[in-house]
C-alpha cells in the first residue's frame, strides 16, 4: 500500500513538472521608445536596455522607472537602473 502511494505521488510530481511553463516576459513596443539598445542578462537572455518613452507613459513589459526617467525591462532586481540613477519606482 505504501509503495502504491509513493508511486502515485511520483506520478503527480512528474505531471506537475511537465505542466510548468515559465512566463515569457512581454517585449516593449519599439515604436514607443526613444532608445533601442539591448543587453544579455545573467541568465543569457537578451533584454531591452533602459529607455525613455516618446509619450511619457509606462511601456509594456517595464519592471521599473529609473531616476533619470527611463524605464527598465530587467528581470532581476540586482543592477536594475544601473547607470540610470537607480530605481525611482518598481512597476
Amino acid at each position: 500500500m505504501r509503495l502504491a502511494a509513493a508511486f502515485a505521488a511520483c506520478l503527480l510530481c512528474a505531471a506537475a513538472a511537465d505542466a510548468y511553463q515559465p512566463v515569457q516576459p512581454v517585449q516593449p513596443d519599439e515604436a514607443q521608445l526613444r532608445e533601442h539598445g539591448h543587453y544579455r542578462n545573467r541568465d543569457g537572455d537578451e533584454v531591452h536596455a533602459p529607455a525613455h518613452t516618446k509619450d511619457g507613459r509606462v511601456p509594456e513589459g517595464a519592471s521599473a522607472r529609473c531616476r533619470d526617467g527611463s524605464y527598465s525591462f530587467s528581470r532581476h532586481r540586482s543592477g536594475t537602473c544601473s547607470h540610470h540613477g537607480g530605481v525611482a519606482e518598481w512597476q
